[in-house]
């Protein structure tokens, strides 16, 4: 799974969630790219599942890139404990999207592949998202 090597601090406050994403909100990299259009978090077990299912249906053709990294650490409580005794120890990594983050982008496929590749991977996602293209992708 993904995640930093190492951090400064183990617990991080949930933070806010508002406004658009300015950085990363266009193409660097490939043809095609699946862009997220709320906001939300998204899990390191989200990420690599879709990344998996994209390189499946490529079938190793092409080139993916990840465009997102989950560097926020998630705490949680043990079940059935009271209340108290202080924060939770850190559970699972997520990355904050903002609407307009693409998250993931492919090349060297057809559009027709690169579009079914991309359907499986937001699938896996928990947020709605759309399927972009360069304007001189084939």
């Amino acid at each position: 799974m993904l995640m930093p090597k190492k951090v400064k601090y183990r617990k991080q406050q949930r933070g806010r969630m508002t406004g658009k994403a300015w950085r990363g909100s266009s193409l660097a990299f490939g043809d095609f790219g699946l862009k997220v259009l709320e906001c939300g978090w998204i899990t390191d077990r989200q990420i690599e599942a879709a990344r998996v299912a994209m390189t499946r249906s490529i079938k190793r053709g092409g080139k993916v890139w990840i465009r997102l990294f989950p560097d926020k650490p998630i705490t949680k409580k043990p079940a059935e404990t009271r209340m108290g005794k202080g924060k939770g120890a850190p559970d699972q990594w997520v990355a904050v999207v903002r609407p307009g983050k693409i998250l993931f982008e492919m090349e060297g496929v057809s559009k027709e592949i690169a579009a079914a590749a991309m359907r499986l991977a937001a699938a896996k996602l928990p947020l709605p998202t759309k399927l972009v293209e360069r304007d001189g992708a084939q």
